[in-house]
């Protein structure tokens, strides 16, 4: 990736901190490589690939989601969503919003909407969604927050936010079903066709 000089000078010159708004936008004007998510998780900005293994997880969520709710259950994929903590701009992998739910003036959806997230991890990326990112969930009082990790073929799935975190801590094994049937989702996510990398 190049840097634009002119960000560069801007950033350096800056005695104050950038906004998460001012970040995007300065992330916007340099190229981002195909296939690449971009965020930001506490004043750090992460590119990580998607994977052929990561997207077909994805889909399978979303078509789970799609099966339980119907067609127009309000999904949103990469997309940003700030969150409580310090420059929390995250992309979930997927987040279901409340119906109803409606963007912001600025187009971004709200995280007080949000009632599941799901993180599939890439390499590198465990440390973060275990640590800031739940915790900004957490925080942020989503009811559902779904770790999978394709690379040992497990599931993490948190309920019952409180106090920055979670209450309960679920771990499935590639195979078997995560009973989210008392929660917002309502549904029952089977994990047998989740390939593992």
């Amino acid at each position: 990736m190049t840097v634009v000089e002119t960000d560069r000078i801007e950033m350096a010159d800056s005695d104050n901190e950038l906004t998460l708004d001012e970040w995007f936008e300065a992330l916007e004007r340099m190229p981002t490589p195909e296939g690449y998510k971009v965020e930001i998780v506490e004043g750090t900005v992460y590119m990580s690939p998607q994977r052929h293994a990561h997207w077909q997880i994805i889909r399978r969520i979303v078509r789970a989601l799609e099966d339980e709710c119907g067609m127009d259950v309000l999904v949103a994929s990469d997309e940003r969503i700030d969150f409580p903590g310090h420059l929390n701009g995250l992309a979930p992998d997927v987040a279901k919003l409340r119906d109803g739910a409606e963007p912001d003036a600025k187009g971004l959806w709200r995280c007080q909407d949000v009632e599941f997230i799901a993180e599939v991890i890439s390499k590198g990326t465990g440390l973060k969604d275990y640590g800031p990112k739940k915790t900004a969930y957490a925080t942020a009082e989503v009811p559902v927050y779904l770790i999978v990790d394709p690379y040992v073929g497990k599931c993490r799935v948190y309920t019952h936010p409180k106090d920055g975190d979670y209450v309960n801590d679920l771990s499935v094994t590639f195979g078997g079903e995560i009973d989210l049937t008392n929660t917002p989702v309502g549904l029952t996510l089977t994990t047998d066709e989740f390939p593992r990398d």
